[in-house]
């Protein structure tokens, strides 16, 4: 029987609840398709940082080095500076590990009201970002004297960069600045992902989203090169680029026009999220930090702190995000198996037996164990 070893980490707020009952699907899953987990679960977050001062240790992500995936809660707490643990866990994470693709699927689910008619129409759409370049690369400054140098120290699968960027001004003019960088093996991996994605969901086209008309060297070089390996080695595919603020109007006015949507990493941030809002919510909106390496599986809901512990976290979210687990880990009918319980349970659930977040008033074990009821 085959086993996985998983790294856990709980996190902070809701992050503990919504996971607990993610680990008691999959192990359901694992038993009724002949495999199992072996759970290493670690206690960073806010409550380890504001009790030791640690963050991260290198010695623990050397370990998650040899686990075949991660499952992460929810990091943040308003005690702590914002920051501080999304740039020492999160971005660690993506930056030691080069999970180089974001992945953030959005659909329809059955009782999740949104706020858009989609008139009968069923969103199905993906969200494929590059998760280690643009604007989140951690190179930046500000200065007080009209002089800044950031240097660049930048190291990811297939390249590294080093150097250092100088700029000066007036010393009367304090500025701040933020240096976003496209690579072209950046580029090139990342349209490879969501081209293998577009042929084995079957779709047609690969829609770029963009902004090169006004930013013309950073997302005009994503296109010339995104553009270039789908012709090169996808042929059968259709190149669409939209630009980012026409693709936000037109999901507002029909969110089931597309399915895949390649995105450098800023614009995926944000159009992650109002996919998700378009499709009920942040509720729904599961999450997968996917590289060669080590891979980390997320809700992207947040801590919600004010709500944990009152049994009125949902954890719907956290749940698909293990079923993206298990169809990175190549546990295709278990991945299928846990999205068809979600959709089952919440066709058939009275309204009280909803979460909090849909309409009804089931506790986060409460519902975990209805979707559990459903794969068994």
């Amino acid at each position: 029987m085959k086993k996985y070893k998983i790294a856990v980490i709980p996190g902070d707020g809701i992050g503990p609840e919504v996971i607990g009952e993610t680990i008691k699907i999959l192990d359901t899953c694992g038993k009724k398709f002949s495999f199992s987990f072996e759970w290493e679960k670690f206690p960073y977050g806010a409550g380890h940082y504001l009790a030791t001062g640690e963050v991260m240790p290198e010695e623990a992500m050397e370990y998650m080095s040899g686990c075949d995936a991660m499952l992460l809660g929810a990091i943040g707490d308003p005690r702590v500076k914002p920051g501080i643990l999304e740039q020492g866990i999160l971005l660690a994470f993506r930056f030691r590990f080069d999970q180089y693709v974001n992945l953030r699927p959005a659909f329809s689910l059955p009782k999740v009201n949104t706020p858009v008619d989609l008139k009968g129409a069923k969103m199905d759409s993906v969200v494929v970002r590059e998760n280690t370049e643009d604007l989140y690369m951690c190179i930046g400054g500000t200065t007080e004297t009209g002089e800044l140098e950031l240097p660049v120290e930048v190291k990811r699968g297939s390249y590294e960069l080093n150097g250092k960027i100088s700029m000066k001004t007036d010393p009367a003019w304090p500025f701040a600045a933020q240096a976003a960088i496209n690579s072209r093996p950046g580029v090139e991996r990342i349209t490879r992902y969501a081209c293998e994605l577009a042929r084995k969901r079957g779709e047609e086209t690969v829609t770029v989203v963009s902004k090169s008309n006004a930013v013309s060297a950073l997302y005009g070089f994503f296109e010339e090169n995104a553009k270039r390996v789908m012709s090169e080695e996808y042929p059968e595919l259709k190149y669409a680029m939209v630009n980012v603020d026409a693709l936000c109007y037109h999901l507002v006015r029909n969110p089931a026009a597309y399915g895949v949507l390649l995105c450098p990493n800023l614009f995926g941030d944000i159009i992650s999220d109002l996919q998700a809002g378009l499709a009920g919510g942040l509720g729904t909106a599961a999450g997968g930090n996917i590289g060669d390496g080590l891979s980390m599986f997320e809700p992207v809901h947040g801590s919600a702190p004010d709500i944990a512990g009152t049994g009125r976290a949902n954890p719907v979210a956290a749940i698909l995000s293990g079923a993206l687990m298990l169809e990175h880990l190549g546990e295709a009918e278990a991945s299928k198996a846990v999205n068809k319980a979600v959709s089952d349970f919440l066709e058939n659930a009275r309204e009280r037996e909803l979460p909090f977040e849909f309409g009804g008033n089931a506790s986060f074990e409460e519902v975990g164990e209805k979707i559990r009821n459903y794969i068994q």
